[in-house]
């Protein structure tokens, strides 16, 4: 088969990170390319600067489209091309009908006004060619999420697609609607529609690309004949970092546990027949690191949101006992008060006042403590502060320098601050090193080592399999909400953590 996409030597870069590094892709002409790669290995990247949805002048290298040389200089210019980007995020507006959704910003007109016999007709058309057999008129908001998703292979479709990329498809959908959907993309196949497909689920993509590349570190490990290719093998090519002297020394000193989540069961406030977290269970002891490894979309930060005070989900069921005491937890506030804390994945939009100072900043979960007679008490609000900027090792002038200005870094130094002030018990740090240098991350296993010296309790959320490794005492593995495997340190390996986290819904 001839090339019908090459990306070559493409680099990007956001300030202070390179997410990609000189990648090549090479895509063939009527074939399912499946892209593998950890969170954070680069994938959605590099699709995003092949849809246009990263301008070309934003990152180097060339890319070539079916014999020509492209500069797309955004998403509709790759869409006249051919080329359909569906992201993991369905992009449907719920109010409008069905047609109304897959001719939208392409609209069939007739004298300047919309033809709705011919847009309906089309429509249903294109909805006999994905399988759904659903009216044209029908509001996209009565469709179930994996009914959604063929109505964007139909939207796809109506742009006489050539290349269809489609990131994680089948991550909110159940089995029978992934069947479905992977039985499609073989259609489209055989039909001359080339696929990109970006997934996770290791088992859907050797049962169904034809090629695959690896991606880590943003970068091109290898490109390999999914004919005989094995999961493990896989799995292989996108671990295998090197460990040593990324992580402080330490020796735990583990105590009697804080903290058991029992049978929690939480459901999605968007989708509320969805399960997110499945009778999930985990214990906390003080004084230990405890990890949480799951792929995008398995429910990591849902489980941890919605223990800590019900922050997120609907119709949450399951028992937390703390001390040996059964505890409920209404509101965040409740969660402060039992002594647990979280920091968040997003320090910009939810864990951060960006505007604010760090002394409003570091104090924001406490203000109680720096209280008198219901007024802050300025002197012990600027003690405390100044406290944690000498101890935790911000690098600001003063306590009264913007949050917003401060590095990546430093800002997650404000976040452990806010949250290390309360003087929790438990503490679950959600994505900690996200975005932030290779020196900045030593920083921040030191302060979490500490945190565990002193008899805390540490549950780490993160994407980056090396760091769960370094840091943790234990690590659970999640999988489709579903807690999948429990393993000590001393039998961790990158490649057992990966196969956990891959095992799908028995």
């Amino acid at each position: 088969m001839t090339e019908l996409l090459g990306m070559r030597g493409i680099t990007k870069t956001f300030p202070g990170v390179t997410a990609l590094s000189d990648v090549t892709l090479s895509v063939r002409r009527g074939e399912i390319h499946a892209v593998c790669g950890e969170n954070g290995a680069g994938k959605s990247t590099l699709m995003k600067i092949l849809s246009g949805v990263y301008p070309h002048g934003s990152y180097e290298g060339e890319i070539a489209f079916d014999g020509e040389d492209c500069a797309f200089g955004s998403i509709r210019d790759s869409e006249r091309r051919g080329i359909v980007i569906i992201h993991q995020e369905l992009a449907l507006c719920p109010q409008l009908s069905v047609a109304e959704n897959i001719f939208l910003g392409n609209e069939r007109v007739k004298r300047g006004w919309v033809d709705w016999n011919r847009t309906n007709h089309e429509a249903a058309e294109l909805l006999r060619r994905v399988g759904l057999r659903e009216n044209a008129v029908t509001p996209v908001s009565e469709l179930g999420v994996g009914k959604q998703q063929l109505v964007e292979i139909a939207k796809a479709l109506s742009k006489r697609v050539k290349l269809l990329i489609l990131d994680e498809p089948t991550a909110a959908l159940n089995d029978d609607d992934s069947a479905h959907l992977l039985a499609l993309l073989r259609e489209l196949r055989d039909d001359g529609v080339t696929c990109v497909i970006i997934s996770h689920k290791l088992g859907e993509v050797t049962a169904i690309a034809d090629t695959v590349t690896i991606l880590r570190d943003g970068k091109t490990i290898e490109t390999l004949d999914a004919a005989g290719l094995s999961e493990e093998r896989i799995i292989t090519g996108m671990v295998g970092r090197d460990l040593e002297h990324r992580f402080p020394p330490r020796e735990p000193d583990i105590g009697d546990e804080v903290l058991r989540i029992e049978d929690w069961t939480v459901h999605s406030p968007s989708q509320p027949g969805r399960v997110v977290v499945d009778e999930a269970n985990l214990t906390l002891r003080r004084g230990e690191i405890v990890g949480l490894a799951g792929l995008m979309g398995a429910g990591r930060t849902e489980l941890a949101m919605s223990v800590f005070g019900r922050s997120y989900g609907t119709n949450i069921s399951g028992r937390l006992v703390k001390d040996g005491k059964e505890i409920t937890l209404r509101s965040v506030r409740d969660a402060i008060r039992n002594g647990i804390a979280y920091a968040t994945e997003d320090r910009k939009l939810y864990g951060l006042n960006l505007i604010d100072d760090i002394q409003r900043n570091t104090t924001a979960a406490g203000l109680r403590t720096v209280a008198r007679r219901g007024w802050i008490d300025e002197h012990a609000e600027h003690d405390v502060a100044a406290r944690f900027h000498r101890d935790l090792r911000i690098k600001a002038p003063s306590v009264r320098s913007v949050t917003g200005k401060l590095s990546g870094g430093n800002q997650q130094k404000v976040v452990l601050a806010k949250w290390i002030f309360t003087d929790p018990d438990v503490l679950i740090l959600d994505e900690p090193t996200r975005g932030i240098d290779v020196g900045a991350k030593y920083e921040i296993y030191t302060i979490v080592n500490e945190m565990a010296a002193q008899g805390k309790a540490v549950l780490v959320i993160s994407s980056e399999l090396p760091e769960l490794l370094g840091l943790c005492d234990r690590i659970y593995t999640l999988s489709a909400g579903r807690i999948t495997g429990e393993v000590a340190r001393a039998e961790a390996t990158q490649e057992l953590l990966m196969r956990h986290m891959t095992k799908e819904r028995p």
